[in-house]
């Protein structure tokens, strides 16, 4: 059968929104991800929004994230059965499934059987819609302990595994449904169809959240936010500052001045792309304030890698304040104040340094918690509500070029953190030759899209023993360090081609003098971080 209710008229200016509330689960964010994939709007919000509260933002639909906890466990968070009174559509995923049974009157029992990873699903009634386009026996991702014995009364079972003999169900009259695997996951291959199936015809949403769209509400938002003000912006050659400067350029044009600090800490290149490229797409105004001698002189005998991160980060706020300092200056002169500070934030940012009402604080991030309590300019922040793919997207919908867009992450320090031991000005060199060495092997191999980022990393304080033209070398190690990942809170190495790998080490070890061996760093994230420092 198909749904059976109809899509849900909708006003053209109804805009559509899709909560996801979390349960704790690590995959929230991975389920509004793919809900946007679906070019449909996602936030988060935490379970401790009541079921007012959560109606009380007409959200198009709901969905309930998975979570740690059993639903008989003392303190495990439930979720208020008006909600389902309320006309909204909701889907539950894995604990979410679970709360939503179990709220509604079905039967969640501990059955001593388990289910964690790779999982086959059987369809138990003729295709349905939830489940239309999907393997009558598909492959999911599971990771519950619990399971639905038996559906809420009205409820159709619409799917069993081996430990869950409700492993979807689904009530059309009120557009309720939910899947006790994860369909949000990679793991599960159909998983994308089942929330678009939710999505378009359960709930009844169009696909219409696209990079032009982003584009036209941002540049409407930042011209009402900053109306005749002037506006700065910390350039740092990444994609998040590129495209935040980009999108307010966009807006108020003039009204913007792009600071970059060239700290000499990053690859090759890279400045001068900043310089020219950004410019040339863009028309924005750039100032730069060359000041590599106060990097390195700071940085001059410091090891440790933490201390390297504050020095580079102390010395950066004073070498942006002195540009700023010059660019109020300027705007005096002209009769003009700069108001605001333009920020690449992102969603993560906001949602893990738990500004975003997420479930949980993970990390107190730059763009978020560090900056000085006693900031004189109000922050404008026009990536806030997207995630790097979108900030990508965007980039491209603004005419940004591919270089700037599809840049790899690079993190804030730079080269800094990318040297084990103390940061000198040939150790950079022989670091930067090395990594565009890495990084024209991988462009040439058309692996630039498959490899998240591939960090080289120069073992400074350390030495080993090689051959080279019959004679014996003491040089450095150089290291390798690709990794694959969606969002960098895990990733994986990227098994990369031998013959690839075995070119990128011939050419370091033939055009770097000064390294003698070149290694490639197997360990997953976690236990290891993708940076080494």
């Amino acid at each position: 059968m198909s749904f059976e209710t109809p899509a849900r008229e909708r006003a053209q200016d109804d805009a559509q929104t899709v909560l996801v509330v979390d349960y704790g689960a690590q995959y929230a964010q991975l389920i509004a991800r793919r809900v946007r994939e679906a070019r449909v709007y996602s936030e988060v919000v935490p379970h401790t929004l009541s079921a007012a509260e959560i109606i009380a933002r007409k959200p198009s639909a709901v969905i309930l994230s998975g979570g740690p906890s059993s639903v008989y466990s003392d303190g495990a968070p439930g979720v208020d059965e008006d909600l389902f009174d309320a006309g909204i559509p909701v889907m539950g995923i894995c604990y979410g499934f679970q709360a939503m049974a179990h709220a509604l009157g079905g039967e969640v029992a501990r059955t001593g059987q388990r289910e964690y990873g790779k999982t086959e699903v059987r369809a138990t009634t003729a295709p349905h819609g939830l489940l239309s386009g999907t393997d009558e026996l598909q492959t999911t991702w599971m990771s519950h302990g619990d399971a639905v014995t038996a559906a809420p009364e009205s409820f159709e079972v619409l799917a069993s595994s081996e430990a869950a003999p409700v492993a979807a169900f689904a009530d059309d009259e009120r557009r309720l449904y939910g899947v006790q695997w994860h369909p949000e996951v990679r793991h599960s291959p159909q998983g994308q169809r089942v929330i678009e199936n939710f999505l378009y015809q359960g709930a009844g949403l169009t696909p219409e959240w696209t990079a032009g769209n982003i584009v036209e509400e941002q540049v409407a938002a930042i011209r009402e936010q900053v109306g005749d003000a002037k506006v700065i912006c910390g350039l740092s050659g990444g994609v998040d500052s590129a495209v935040a400067a980009a999108l307010v350029q966009k807006a108020v044009g003039d009204q913007l001045t792009c600071v970059f600090v060239d700290h000499g800490l990053l690859r090759a290149g890279e400045a001068e792309q900043v310089e020219r490229d950004f410019v040339a797409a863009t028309g924005a105004k750039l100032y730069v304030a060359d000041e590599k001698k106060r990097f390195l002189s700071a940085l001059a005998d410091v090891s440790d890698p933490e201390e390297k991160r504050r020095i580079i980060g102390r010395e950066f706020i004073r070498a942006f304040e002195e540009a700023e300092r010059n660019i109020l200056e300027e705007a005096q002169a002209e009769g003009a104040k700069v108001e605001f500070l333009v920020q690449g934030t992102l969603y993560p940012d906001v949602v893990e340094s738990g500004g975003g009402e997420g479930a949980a604080n993970i990390k107190s991030h730059h763009n978020v918690g560090g900056l000085p309590e006693d900031l004189q300019f109000k922050l404008v922040e026009p990536l806030r509500a997207l995630f790097k793919d979108e900030v990508r997207a965007v980039g491209a919908a603004l005419g940004l070029p591919a270089e700037i867009v599809q840049r790899q992450p690079f993190p804030g320090p730079g080269l800094g953190i990318r040297i084990v031991g103390a940061v000198t000005e040939e150790r950079l060199e022989i670091l930067r030759t090395a990594d565009l060495i890495a990084r024209e092997e991988l462009t040439a191999a058309g692996l630039d899209q498959d490899v998240w980022q591939m960090p080289v990393v120069l073992l400074a304080d350390v030495r080993s023993v090689g051959v080279q033209g019959d004679g014996r070398t003491y040089g450095h190690p150089i290291v390798l360090r690709p990794v694959s990942s969606e969002d960098a809170m895990t990733a994986d190495w990227t098994r990369m081609p031998y013959d690839l790998l075995a070119r990128i080490s011939n050419r370091i070890t033939n055009e770097v003098e000064e390294v003698n061996r070149v290694t490639l760093d197997v360990t997953s994230k976690p236990p290891g971080t993708i940076e080494w420092e």
